[in-house]
């Protein structure tokens, strides 16, 4: 069905534990050990045929629609510059205990060694954290490759968490992660990922997760391949300047949430509700706050309210969201497309 419509829960097990938040969001089925929800997903679990796919009303799988719709979903110049793909894959993640120390490949890797066209860079939106919460974000110094393979080796979870230079989080903070990137996130952080269309995810630890990390922490490549991988260096001031932002969320303006480094992968804006006005393309809606609608150039006005996903076409024309608040996801514009690999 092309048209703007509501996206069901779409929550499945996984391996840490977490997701009641996001059941109460979404009216999903929660956890305990259902801490992420995939939306507007054309992206299946690494090894998967269909688990992660999006379901529209209709039944049918949203990649299927796009694949055989691409123009109606996407419209003709993003269909022309990317092809029958969204580009993206938003989630919900509601981690009750911490993420383990993992990493993404980028796209030169997953070119090289999977055949595919996409790594994984993404960003995070905070929308609730603790008091003094933390995420975890690139090696606090210059490691090398056989430091950090000892330590993998020694199943030493506290040296590799210790590595990690952290940043302190609050509700409307964006952090952007370069593919590469060592990272966790701390347990009790409700995010808002935004990230390439894959699930190609690297373990460095893994022992207290439900998860077999030497079978599977390694993308079948075995570590002494996805280390390769994986970023040494440090994130210094300056560049951490441009990847981690406070208070981008909950004003009373729209607003861009991240910064221009975030434009070849995805765009993410905070829209207030006050007749905030989208052009066309494909979009998807999350709203967080109050009771509104959505107007469209081209249907009928849906209502939105909080919890709501939406998933809006190219072919449903600039849109309008009143009364309202959340964050509209975006695939790039065709002008920031990255040079092919």
């Amino acid at each position: 069905m092309i048209t703007p419509q509501k996206l069901a829960s779409n929550q499945f097990d996984h391996f840490y534990k977490g997701g009641y938040r996001i059941g109460a969001l979404r009216n999903g089925p929660g956890g305990p050990m259902r801490p992420e929800e995939w939306i507007g997903s054309m992206t299946t679990r690494f090894g998967e045929k269909t688990m992660g796919l999006s379901t529209l009303s209709d039944g049918s799988y949203l990649r299927d629609s796009v694949i055989a719709n691409p123009e109606q979903w996407l419209g003709a110049e993003h269909l022309n510059t990317f092809g029958a793909s969204t580009e993206l894959l938003m989630k919900l993640l509601d981690p009750d205990q911490r993420l383990p120390v993992h990493y993404h490949p980028n796209r030169k890797f997953a070119k090289e060694h999977l055949s595919l066209k996409h790594g994984k860079t993404e960003a995070w939106i905070i929308l609730e954290a603790p008091a003094g919460a933390s995420v975890g974000l690139g090696f606090g110094k210059e490691m090398s490759k056989p430091d950090v393979s000892k330590m993998v080796d020694a199943r030493d979870s506290d040296g590799l968490l210790a590595s990690l230079q952290k940043f302190e989080v609050k509700a409307g903070d964006t952090v952007f992660v370069p593919a590469g990137t060592p990272h966790a996130i701390g347990a009790g952080i409700f995010v808002l990922e935004l990230q390439e269309p894959t699930d190609l995810s690297a373990l460095l630890e893994w022992n207290d997760f439900a998860v077999d990390g030497v079978k599977d922490g390694h993308l079948g490549l075995g570590f002494d391949t996805v280390l390769d991988a994986l970023r040494y260096t440090p994130i210094e001031k300056d560049e951490a300047s441009k990847l981690v932002f406070s208070n981008r969320l909950f004003s009373n303006s729209d607003q861009s949430v991240f910064t221009a480094v975030a434009d070849p992968y995805f765009r993410a804006d905070y829209l207030a509700g006050n007749n905030s006005k989208v052009a066309a393309g494909f979009s998807i809606m999350l709203v967080l706050e109050g009771n509104g609608n959505i107007a469209f150039e081209n249907h009928s006005a849906i209502d939105a309210v909080k919890g709501d996903a939406i998933l809006i076409p190219h072919s449903a024309g600039s849109w309008t969201l009143s009364g309202a608040s959340g964050v509209v996801c975006r695939p790039p514009l065709a002008k920031d497309a990255p040079l092919a690999i």
